[in-house]
Parts: C-alpha cells; sequence; structure tokens
C-alpha cells in the first residue's frame, strides 16, 4: 500500500508542478522566472501558485543570497539565504530540487540550479525542518525548453 501512496504522490507531484523557463537578465544575478502550478514552500515562507522570480542578490560579499519577487519583480515576497551546492553535470535548464513531504503539506524547495553552472544554491533551513527534510524523498525537476538569454537594450 504504500508503494501505491508512493506513485500516486510522484505521479501528482509530476503533473501538478510545472516549472517554465523564460528569458534571463543576465548571468550575474541568475534571474529565473519560474512558474508553479501549486504552493511551493520556501525558509519562512509559503508561496501561491502562481509565477516568481528567482535572483542572486546584488551583494559581492555572498553569492548564495536569494530573493524572491512576484511575476514583475515588482515586490520583494522574500529574501532566502542559501549555501553552495554542487552537482557532477550542468543542464541547459534551469533544475529545482523538491523534498516530498507528507500529502497535505506544500513541495518544499531544497536547492536551484541556473542553466549551465554546476554550482547552484541550496537553501538554509532551521535545524528540526532540516531533519525533516532530511528524510524526505527529493525529486528534481527541470524547465521544459532551455533558457533564452535576454540581453539589455542599449539607449532609449
Amino acid at each position: 500500500m504504500n508503494t501505491r501512496k508512493a506513485f500516486i504522490t510522484a505521479g501528482l507531484v509530476l503533473a501538478s508542478l510545472i516549472i517554465l523557463p523564460v528569458a534571463h537578465a543576465d548571468e550575474w544575478d541568475q534571474a529565473s522566472q519560474l512558474t508553479f502550478s501549486q504552493s511551493v514552500q520556501i525558509p519562512g515562507r509559503l508561496l501561491p501558485a502562481g509565477t516568481y522570480w528567482f535572483v542572486l542578490a546584488d551583494t559581492a560579499g555572498n553569492r548564495n543570497i536569494i530573493q524572491v519577487f512576484n511575476s514583475d519583480r515588482s515586490t520583494l515576497y522574500a529574501t532566502v539565504l542559501a549555501v553552495t551546492a554542487e552537482r557532477s553535470q550542468p543542464t541547459d535548464n534551469t533544475t529545482i530540487t523538491f523534498a516530498e513531504r507528507e500529502s497535505m503539506q506544500p513541495q518544499t524547495i531544497v536547492s536551484w540550479f541556473y542553466p549551465g553552472h554546476s554550482i547552484g544554491h541550496r537553501f538554509v533551513y532551521s535545524n528540526s525542518e532540516n531533519q525533516e527534510l532530511a528524510r524526505a524523498k527529493r525529486q528534481t525537476i527541470m524547465a521544459t525548453a532551455p533558457v533564452k538569454t535576454q540581453t539589455a537594450a542599449s539607449g532609449d
């Protein structure tokens, strides 16, 4: 019965969670626009289904401060601390890893990798949340198409 529940849960997660890639502003800030079809958890905040920008904060000393904005980047929802995460092979797509928690809890974002990078960002949670997340199954989702680079127009 537990195996059947796990397969059903995995199927529902795949069917209900969509990450759509769009233009990226710059490799410096690793701006990634992500659309979620269900609520997702980040440290200290629940993000309702919708479109968000995940952007590295403009700080010289720490490249692991992530800001989460609304779809038009007019409202900052959260500033999240992260630590460096590594993977063996970069991909051409934005990659998000989720922890699958209990059935009534939202998926929790564990890490985020910008396209073409083998170094990413693992979100920092409280000790009690880390213990729970360590026991949870992980699922990595890639954006459905390669990300395009957007260049800023010069002049008006």
